[in-house]
């Protein structure tokens, strides 16, 4: 991509009224845009952030099993009547009058939807398990969003469901999905900040839980057990005084933001949807269902609450809107003549490049550019470098830099995938 034609605007000036260090740099660095309160525009570079994050997230679901549907986000009124949950989450349910006199719900969540479709399918025990999943825009009427990315009232979401004959196989399937959140967070660049974090179950399990992140943007608290590291969230350390897996009383507070979930719901949606499947014996019995969520945007907006410094972004290579920033610093036809060969090259090779070709600015404000987007790698091509037949490269978050010959510089960027 040239920079010259990408369709963003930085800024050095911090964002006025924002309460997080990643709204001030992704609006500065010109990834989001923010629209009204709780609702953001994604430009070209945020988006792409938010593909990489998808695909992660998907790659992940297919691992386990997962098959990917894409669910209505109008819902019809009767089915949040079903669960009662039209009255349980009033608060936060955007709801829509059309044409005579019919009620709809803007979809904040999927169950009221996912559970009669399952009804379609679902007969006998030869049909189960069954893991499907989507990645589907929702809607919250939250009342104080917050935090840019990390509460909204539009954002995309990964659900994923899964439906079973009996408990032991939704608690195998449970700790399977954990796993994956596990390994999700850590391809995001997050894993080592990110704690399994138990909460409560409700009616239905002992623990559900939380994934939380260690950041000071957050607005959750968790407790970690300084003898075996478990952590516990705010609910469950007023119910336990003391650690429930090793029993030390002994714990350290930490702010976090919660970038993912997951819940044994067991029979709560399939009974009011009479979600039943037919047993060996032939007796019929309720279908257990498992819920596991990930907010992309709000595990968007951490990675950048997690990585970065007083300059910018730092990207994990893993979600980058680009690997390689190739900074053209002179625009004699012998430096442009290299920059654009290199240019074409990555993009042959499949190396992401985003490429500075702008004119009309100074190296000064090239470099700050290229440290508040965040990309990966740096790659300055100018009079100085061609004069050792070489490029400068310059990792994000590093401080030194080093010179690579022309001949090496594609082998070194290719390596660095």
């Amino acid at each position: 991509m040239l920079q010259s034609k990408l369709f963003y605007k930085t800024t050095k000036n911090k964002t006025a009224g924002v309460d997080s260090i990643s709204h001030d740099l992704l609006v500065r660095a010109g990834y989001i845009d923010q629209l009204m309160a709780g609702v953001y525009s994604f430009l070209p570079l945020g988006f792409k952030v938010l593909k990489n994050v998808e695909a992660i997230i998907r790659r992940n679901m297919e691992e386990i099993g997962g098959q990917e549907v894409l669910l209505p986000v109008l819902q019809p009124k009767e089915n949040w009547v079903k669960t009662n949950r039209i009255e349980i989450e009033k608060e936060i349910l955007f709801r829509l009058q059309g044409n005579g006199d019919k009620e709809y719900i803007l979809g904040p969540t999927h169950e009221e939807v996912i559970t009669p479709l399952a009804k379609k399918f679902v007969f006998s025990y030869r049909d189960l398990p069954m893991h499907v999943f989507q990645i589907q825009d929702k809607l919250r009427d939250e009342l104080r969003p917050k935090s840019g990315l990390l509460r909204v009232k539009e954002f995309w979401m990964k659900d994923l469901y899964s439906f079973h004959a009996n408990q032991a196989d939704l608690d195998a399937y449970y700790e399977v999905a954990a796993k994956a959140y596990e390994k999700i967070f850590k391809e995001c660049g997050i894993g080592k900040l990110t704690y399994r974090t138990l909460a409560s179950g409700g009616s239905f399990s002992k623990y559900s839980d939380e994934f939380q992140t260690l950041t000071e943007a957050g607005e959750d608290l968790i407790y970690i057990c300084k003898k075996c590291n478990i952590a516990i969230n705010k609910e469950i350390k007023g119910e336990n005084a003391k650690c429930p897996k090793c029993g030390n009383g002994e714990f350290e507070d930490k702010k976090s933001v919660e970038v993912g979930n997951i819940f044994k719901l067991a029979t709560k949606y399939s009974l009011p949807f009479d979600l039943k499947f037919t047993d060996r014996d032939g007796h019929d019995k309720p279908v257990l269902m498992g819920c596991y969520g990930i907010g992309l945007g709000r595990l968007l907006g951490t990675i950048v609450e997690a990585s970065h410094d007083e300059k910018g972004i730092i990207w994990p290579k893993s979600v980058a809107p680009f690997l390689v920033h190739l900074l053209q610093l002179d625009s004699s036809p012998k430096v442009k003549k290299v920059a654009q060969k290199l240019y074409k090259d990555c993009q042959k090779e499949n190396i992401t490049i985003l490429y500075d070709d702008r004119e009309n600015k100074t190296a000064g404000e090239k470099f700050g550019d290229s440290d508040l987007l965040g990309i990966p790698y740096r790659v300055i091509i100018s009079e100085r470098t061609l004069k050792e037949n070489a490029v400068e490269v310059k990792e994000r978050g590093k401080e030194k830099a080093k010179l690579v010959k022309i001949s090496q510089i594609l082998k070194t960027l290719k390596n660095a995938k």
